[in-house]
């Protein structure tokens, strides 16, 4: 897997940690609400799902940066697939995005670009 592909896949790893903080410890701040679509007075009702989010964020950044050390330490077949799996899947979930609320389509393409550019770089340069 060429340096771009492996950059690209650490930048979709930092993104996915970073919403990964936001959403699990600063879901009630009001400067993230731009970004959660969480109203106030629905942080109550959706804290739990909110939470779960952010974990699932974080289940596929550890995956996604596990397959990256894999690549590093010659296991290239498994780290490999790893790392495509990862990205291929949140380039789906960021096609979705605004299919399934309009105003999402910013954090559609934080989510979507770097994985994009990490699949798109290993097809044509291997």
């Amino acid at each position: 897997m060429n340096l771009l592909s492996q950059i690209a896949a650490g930048v979709t790893v930092a993104g996915l940690v970073f919403a990964f903080v936001l959403e699990v410890f600063f879901h009630r701040d009001p400067r993230t609400y731009a970004f959660t679509l969480i109203r106030p007075e629905d942080v109550p009702v959706v804290r739990l799902w909110v939470v779960f989010i952010g974990l699932y964020n974080l289940c596929f950044a550890v995956g996604i940066a596990a397959g990256l050390v894999l690549l590093n330490l010659g296991e290239v077949g498994s780290g490999r697939a790893l790392v495509l799996f990862g990205c291929a899947s949140h380039i789906v979930l960021a096609i979705l995005f605004p299919f399934v609320e309009r105003r999402l389509w910013r954090n559609a393409l934080m989510e979507g670009i770097p994985p994009l550019v990490a699949v798109v770089a290993y097809a044509v340069w291997g």
